[in-house]
């Protein structure tokens, strides 16, 4: 797996500034690699500091309280998902379907992309909007064809690759015995989170499932959460979500809720500085039981 050495870090400043080929998009032939090696190698870079993402509008949120303890959203009614990353580690296989289809177009002169450049710029982004980031020179459509084409290499990987994040069945037990509503909330296409949600086993868990797409604006923006609350009826007063990714986790603040991050991927710094309220490893980890079984003792 090729990291950012200092070698290559003037390559890599120069990813969105290079010439892109104007030639016509092909469709892009996967060759299989080992992905397992290809999901171990794709390490967590939780220890890494990083600045605020290069390529959207930072949001600066008031009133949502940092701090371990969701108590405060009492009596709590609903948790809302995010589905890539957060219910399964699907980064590695849409790192891998960019990394094959961007070399193949000649992005960055056919210099593949590090996973790096994938973390900080394109994970948890928009389709919609990265067709202007990565392909300023390209017509709309044949971007759009590009991400259209990604995307199936994606599910075509996904149906054979994914396991739920550890705990993720485990919580679902305790969100059934508790009666709490439930969404997800997804900037992915609706067949990429349908896909997952089958996949994990959660297709009969949520009672709506809400795609960027489908909004005026996508996360970052907090219209897929605040279109997600509205639906099962709930104040933000009494919710909270689940995020892996930067863009998420300000989304859902910027919603008004807390967001308890997964750090599977994404730098710890990262997704504190965009307004996590606490880091979990996975769904297991001791600090979100404790939170849960707060809510618990309250109810007693």
């Amino acid at each position: 797996m090729q990291t950012l050495a200092s070698s290559h870090l003037l390559q890599y400043r120069r990813l969105f500034s290079d010439h892109f080929p104007k030639t016509h998009l092909q469709k892009s032939t996967v060759h299989r690699q080992n992905l397992t090696q290809l999901g171990s190698a794709f390490v967590s870079r939780a220890s890494v500091s990083s600045n605020a993402h290069p390529i959207e509008s930072c949001f600066r949120q008031k009133g949502v309280p940092r701090k371990s303890s969701l108590a405060f959203l009492s009596p709590l009614e609903a948790i809302l998902f995010d589905i890539d990353g957060t219910l399964c580690d699907s980064d590695p296989l849409h790192y891998y379907a960019f990394r094959e289809m961007l070399q193949e177009v000649g992005f960055n002169g056919g210099v593949p992309i590090t996973e790096e450049f994938f973390s900080d710029n394109l994970s948890g982004m928009h389709n919609e909007k990265l067709c202007s980031i990565l392909f300023p020179e390209w017509d709309i459509q044949r971007a759009r064809n590009f991400f259209e084409d990604k995307e199936a290499m994606f599910r075509r990987l996904a149906s054979e690759q994914l396991e739920p994040v550890k705990g993720l069945h485990k919580l679902r037990q305790w969100i059934e015995n508790q009666g709490l509503k439930r969404a997800a909330v997804t900037n992915a296409p609706r067949p990429n989170g349908e896909l997952l949600i089958s996949t994990v086993e959660l297709s009969n868990f949520f009672e709506i499932v809400v795609v960027g797409d489908e909004c005026d604006r996508a996360k970052p923006f907090p219209d897929p959460y605040l279109k997600a609350l509205q639906a099962l009826q709930v104040s933000h007063k009494h919710a909270f979500a689940f995020e892996d990714s930067v863009s998420g986790v300000k989304a859902g603040v910027a919603a008004g809720m807390p967001v308890v991050a997964l750090g599977t991927r994404n730098p710890e710094i990262s997704l504190i500085n965009a307004g996590a309220a606490f880091v979990i490893k996975d769904f297991e980890d001791p600090k979100l039981w404790e939170a849960l079984e707060e809510f618990e003792r309250k109810a007693m």
